[in-house]
């Protein structure tokens, strides 16, 4: 089975890269791709590795990276050419605006995509990433950014030999999509899949992972130097975790790696805490240096656990402390393998008890990288994905 992954970066990230590599953009495809992967931000060719490490060709492509996706069409003669990464980019809106349309959001993105407020593709990319599934030709297609190739968009490249369709989504689906266009969509989330199967569009739980590999690339692992650490987003979508990290900024030395919101409060204390945005290998060094990383998931996920940083702390055996959720306990043995807060004074107090104990730190930290190695690697992941796919074919 030929598999092809369909992804987009942030253009934060893509401005980070290039500008870490100058002249990379007018490298060849492979050589931007290579340094694309090398970052290890996000998922990088994660997926592509262990498809392949399992006999099934695979490859990645990174829709929205007009430079990367600009050296492919040189490299296979279209007279294409797009903008820089970035420069499509949908336009902000005003902090208090994004505060106030954040719980409409699955029902407003269909009208912000027609006035240019949703990340989407121009008629070029569109074109050279048609051309790159023709030259493919895969049989099955994993669609990991739903923005950028939308329902629509994949309707057509369903039309390049019907390969099976699989989406990924990890927040609340937007409404009023052709989701049916897929031959199944996956979440981490249950409620997400709750979503599409009420529609009649097949569903299942496929959750994020980490991958083994990323210990050989970095670096060796630095000597803590950070008390309490948090990296991600902190936005109008996470108003539970401003709350908690503000509390823990008016106890402890909180050191946040990402960018400064303009959604943020001005008077928030969180702004004296902000380090800058930190990517791929050095975010994990991050996570390394830090006694204690937090993590808080976004208010959407409700009583769910699932998000990437549960995976990349316990991955590189950083001391994790994070939201209690009521289906922890299937990814992680709470108190054993993680820390579990479940209010803001309970996270408070564990970190407290953390800081005054380095030896149970260390264990929880071991136990839960071996956990994570034991049953969330992109290994596992994707034969659960391969399984799904075969099922598909099957019902065809």
């Amino acid at each position: 089975m030929r598999i092809l992954v369909l992804n987009a970066d942030y253009p934060r990230f893509l401005a980070w890269l290039y500008q870490s590599h100058p002249g990379l953009e007018n490298a060849s495809y492979a050589a931007q791709m290579a340094a694309r992967n090398a970052s290890l931000f996000g998922v990088a060719d994660f997926y592509s590795r262990n498809f392949s490490a399992s006999g099934h060709p695979a490859a990645e492509i990174h829709v929205n990276n007009s430079w990367l996706q600009s050296a492919w069409a040189r490299e296979h003669g279209l007279p294409v050419a797009i903008a820089p990464p970035g420069a499509d980019a949908p336009r902000a809106l005003p902090g208090w605006l994004q505060r106030a349309v954040t719980p409409f959001k699955p029902l407003l993105r269909p009208l912000a995509r027609k006035i240019g407020l949703s990340p989407q593709l121009g008629t070029q990319a569109e074109t050279i990433l048609l051309a790159q599934i023709e030259d493919f030709r895969p049989d099955l297609i994993i669609n990991q950014d739903t923005f950028h190739v939308n329902a629509s968009l994949m309707r057509r490249i369903k039309g390049i030999g019907n390969p099976i369709l699989i989406g990924m989504v990890g927040i609340e689906p937007s409404r009023g999509e052709d989701w049916p266009v897929y031959d199944l969509m996956m979440s981490q989330l249950s409620t997400t899949v709750n979503f599409f199967r009420n529609l009649g569009v097949r569903a299942e739980v496929n959750h994020l992972a980490f991958e083994p590999a990323i210990l050989d690339a970095l670096p060796a692992a630095p000597e803590p130097d950070l008390d309490v650490s948090f990296v991600g987003t902190v936005s109008p979508d996470h108003r539970q975790r401003i709350a908690l990290l503000e509390a823990v900024a008016e106890r402890y030395d909180l050191k946040l790696f990402g960018s400064r919101p303009q959604a943020l409060a001005a008077s928030s204390r969180l702004h004296r805490c902000f380090q800058g945005e930190v990517w791929g290998a050095d975010m994990y060094q991050v996570l390394r240096r830090s006694r204690v990383t937090l993590n808080s998931h976004i208010d959407l996920a409700g009583r769910e656990a699932g998000n990437m940083r549960l995976f990349e702390a316990t991955g590189v055996g950083a001391f994790l402390l994070t939201d209690f959720k009521d289906n922890l306990h299937t990814l992680f043995e709470p108190a054993r393998e993680v820390a579990v807060w479940g209010s803001t004074g309970d996270c408070l107090a564990g970190i407290a008890r953390a800081l005054a104990d380095e030896g149970s730190r260390a264990a929880i930290a071991h136990a839960g990288q071996a956990r994570t190695m034991q049953q969330h690697t992109y290994g596992h992941r994707t034969r659960e994905i391969l399984e799904f796919a075969e099922q598909a074919r099957a019902r065809r």
